[in-house]
């Protein structure tokens, strides 16, 4: 797996479990894998829900600051990576 750095937590809010993105690279799509990455935080996350101002999206790029539900918590200046999976 290959993962490409696209973002940084701005902020977690722990009900209902959500990180605050800010896109600073690339894309991010609902279905994609990514992973967050911090001194305490090691999670990989499937994208099911991105949201932007509370309206749902379905891609997000570069300048966006995005809502996605996390299954765990992350925090504050996590890095964020979206993970090439490998195409069978």
């Amino acid at each position: 797996m290959e993962e490409t750095r696209i973002g940084t937590v701005t902020q977690f809010f722990p009900r209902p479990m959500v990180a605050a993105i800010a896109i600073e690279e690339g894309r991010l799509a609902i279905g994609e894998a990514v992973h967050f990455l911090g001194s305490t935080t090691d999670l990989y996350h499937r994208v099911d829900s991105m949201q932007i101002d509370h309206i749902s999206i379905p891609e997000a790029g570069a300048g966006d600051v995005i809502g996605v539900r996390v299954s765990a918590r992350v925090r504050e200046h996590d890095k964020v990576f979206r993970v090439e999976e490998a195409r069978p």
